[in-house]
């Protein structure tokens, strides 16, 4: 069954070959990168806490500690850089569109809320 935040096949395989290998040289092997990816876009797409991690994931503790290693180590940066260039090449970059994103766009004190005294209908 494929969930509503998971990757789809297409998207696993372009992703995979940029991901740490799945299995280190010394050690045992790490949890499925694949669920430790999907339980992370689960939290990303959801805005739960880690806590709340559905079990199909794995331990909410395995997949916080991955994303946050890889955070620590650039790997998202470098995942995103990668498929960044990727898509300039494909010329499916349109630069000429720019967002800006409102969660950075600060407001004055004063704009919380409607004046003292507005207009009633």
């Amino acid at each position: 069954m494929t969930h509503r935040h998971a990757l789809t096949d297409e998207q696993w395989h372009k992703l995979k070959p940029m991901l740490p290998p799945q299995k280190p040289e010394t050690g045992r092997p790490r949890e499925d990168h694949r669920r430790i990816i999907n339980g992370i876009l689960w939290i990303l797409n959801t805005g739960a806490p880690w806590r709340d991690l559905p079990e199909r994931y794995g331990p909410w503790q395995t997949v916080y500690g991955r994303f946050n290693r890889w955070r620590e180590q650039g790997l998202w940066e470098r995942i995103f850089e990668k498929v960044h260039v990727i898509a300039d090449q494909r010329e499916e970059l349109d630069w000429e569109v720019h967002f800006v994103d409102s969660t950075i766009v600060r407001a004055h004190q004063d704009a919380a809320g409607a004046k003292k005294g507005a207009r009633k209908h």
